[in-house]
């Protein structure tokens, strides 16, 4: 067996939700203690030269993701919204090689520039294939982006591969879950919350009887209310899963970050077995 720790985290494109004042040193230092194997980031900023102009004593040269790597992972980013000055987009960080990526455009309308981010991690227990995901702000574009996601899944990444899909799905009303778990086998990290995850448990959550499967609130980051942020997986199993807010993450982005530890089976071929 493997233990990964993962993250994912909104960084508001480097800047504080209130005043838009740099914050891209404080997040590299934050992203680094968090000692995560694998990072996921939603709103990076790949290029922006206007506040590249305006704070060029605390603007990194470099784009964003590759700051953020820095010598300790391997990277991968998926441009989705492009404008004069720039553009931003989701990125992949990774203490393991990055085998393959590819970035799916699935904007729903002009407004709204949004994509998949999908890499093939080779860790030492086998390939892992991670989903990086920020959906839209409307619950029909939410829908037709979930849609798209779960094709992906089914496309690329079969039914035994271990996957870990994981962003902001902008889904307060919590309606994509059950989708996502029917389609495609995933579970919500904290759904290993509750006391039993047997399958009298699994009967009356669908019967209505049970406890109500939630994600975790994490935004807006200094007090979380609503449940923005999601971790799903399938193929490992969750160790445990938290919140990261208040302090220090109330003043970095508008998002708090998720961290989860998980157990990622190791095939017989590693582990000289049979």
């Amino acid at each position: 067996m493997m233990k990964l720790r993962i993250a994912t985290y909104n960084i508001h494109k480097g800047v504080s939700s209130i005043g838009g004042r740099p914050r891209v040193q404080a997040l590299k230092q934050a992203i680094g203690e968090l000692d995560a194997d694998i990072v996921f980031l939603q709103e990076v900023q790949g290029r922006d030269d206007l506040r590249a102009a305006r704070f060029s004593a605390n603007w990194p040269e470099q784009p964003q993701h590759d700051y953020l790597a820095g010598d300790s992972h391997h990277v991968a980013y998926g441009m989705n919204a492009v404008y004069d000055h720039g553009h931003h987009g989701n990125a992949l960080l990774s203490k393991f090689p990055i085998v393959t990526s590819r970035n799916q455009d699935v904007s729903d309308h002009a407004y709204e520039s949004r994509g998949i981010l999908h890499c093939v991690i080779d860790t030492p227990a086998g390939p892992l294939h991670c989903y990086v995901i920020h959906l839209g702000l409307f619950a029909r574009s939410r829908r037709r982006q979930s849609a798209a996601l779960i094709e992906a899944v089914q496309a690329y990444s079969p039914g035994d591969c271990p996957i870990v899909i994981a962003g902001d799905f902008n889904d307060w009303t919590n309606e994509l879950s059950d989708t996502l778990r029917e389609k495609i086998g995933v579970t919500e990290v904290f759904d290993a919350n509750l006391p039993s995850r047997g399958f009298g448990t699994y009967l009356r959550l669908l019967s209505g009887r049970g406890p109500k499967i939630k994600p975790a609130r994490t935004f807006p980051s200094a007090l979380p209310w609503l449940r923005l942020d999601r971790i799903y997986v399938r193929g490992l199993k969750v160790d445990s899963a938290q919140v990261l807010h208040g302090g220090l993450w109330a003043r970095l982005s508008d998002h708090a970050p998720i961290v989860a530890e998980l157990t990622l089976d190791m095939p017989a071929a590693a582990t000289g077995t049979r």
